[in-house]
């Protein structure tokens, strides 16, 4: 108890004297100083730099996550805190010292065996993030052109290399921070991994490292993103007119003006993955190509196998996008985004 105060207090200090410090201020600050300028940029390609660093970046993270999961012992103290057979013995937690190394436990064999074996399927609540959210990591679709006009002597077969290398890149280390984060926390891993880590340790110069690097890799991810839904906005809204600096600034920052309003207001990242993947993200992968195909493929009859496979690929889509919305929402009405019953 007296710790916590301490921890509220030392909180208070901070968002009153060193305001700076404020995450939402932080973000603005980034948006404005980092983002916004490189968002500017005219041609996608001076962004490869920036890319490449991001992804070094994430490689980082994935190697001290697969070193956090060899060193931390399971079960680990947390794990027992909404345990109603909990025996703990040992003092207070040091606020410096790994949460591991300052309690002894003596847990039933039973517990330990339980908590600490994975568990293939887990079924809950939160499995309507699952699919929507896998859904948003690997939707690629609106840089495929941009990238694809800048590279040197373009070609469909050199398209399609550089898309199944960077997808294979992406899935090995998505598969590894999952299967990883995984095995470390079992059922008791939170929607933000490296949130996770602060019930285990206080203060980490590693995990800091970690968090500096995932926000940096983000952080140079977003102009590259922001680029070709501006291009979008650009084609839809004034076709035909010339290239104007003024409607290039405009717009970025109008986009990122709207995502820093999700950052701030949003409580977590889950909920916006969740939502966007179950439907934007749904209707790039599977509803818009198999409704695309079907109108603009005259060749071929409607009984034809490509043409029943992308029917099927629609009607799946359309029911994946309504149920995965509506268990979502369902489950905003039962715990609401930012409550206590919503991790």
């Amino acid at each position: 108890g007296v710790l916590k105060e301490k921890e509220v207090y030392f909180s208070d200090l901070i968002g009153r004297y060193f305001w700076y410090l404020n995450g939402n201020y932080l973000v603005v600050f980034v948006s404005i100083g980092i983002i916004l300028p490189l968002s500017l940029l005219k041609n996608l390609g001076y962004l490869g730099y920036t890319s490449g660093f991001s992804l070094s970046c994430m490689v980082f993270f994935v190697g001290v996550l697969i070193y956090k999961k060899t060193i931390l012992p399971c079960p680990l103290p947390f794990f027992y805190e909404h345990e109603s057979n909990m025996t703990v013995n040992g003092p207070h937690l040091d606020p410096h010292a790994p949460v591991h190394s300052a309690v002894q436990f003596t847990p039933h064999p039973e517990d330990v065996e339980d908590m600490c074996t994975p568990k293939y399927f887990v079924f809950n609540s939160q499995t309507a993030y699952t699919v929507p959210i896998l859904a948003f990591a690997f939707v690629c679709h609106p840089e495929v052109l941009p990238i694809y006009s800048e590279l040197k002597d373009r070609s469909r077969r050199k398209m399609q290399r550089v898309s199944n290398l960077s997808i294979l890149a992406m899935l090995v280390m998505y598969l590894f921070s999952a299967l990883f984060g995984y095995l470390t926390f079992y059922d008791h891993v939170e929607a933000e991994l490296l949130h996770t880590f602060t019930k285990v340790y206080k203060f980490d110069t590693m995990l800091l490292l970690v968090r500096l690097a995932v926000l940096t890799a983000v952080t140079l991810t977003v102009p590259i993103v922001l680029f070709p839904i501006r291009s979008s906005v650009i084609t839809l809204c004034f076709a035909g007119k010339e290239f104007s600096w003024i409607r290039h600034i405009l717009i970025a920052a109008a986009i990122l003006a709207f995502n820093n309003l999700l950052v701030i207001f949003v409580p977590t990242i889950r909920d916006i993955f969740g939502f966007i993947g179950s439907s934007a993200a749904t209707m790039l992968i599977f509803i818009l190509p198999a409704a695309f195909y079907l109108r603009l493929v005259k060749s071929l009859p409607f009984r034809s196998p490509q043409k029943i496979s992308a029917t099927i690929f629609l009607v799946v889509g359309i029911f994946f996008m309504i149920g995965s919305l509506s268990l979502i929402v369902l489950d905003w009405i039962h715990n609401p985004p930012g409550s206590k019953g919503a991790h």
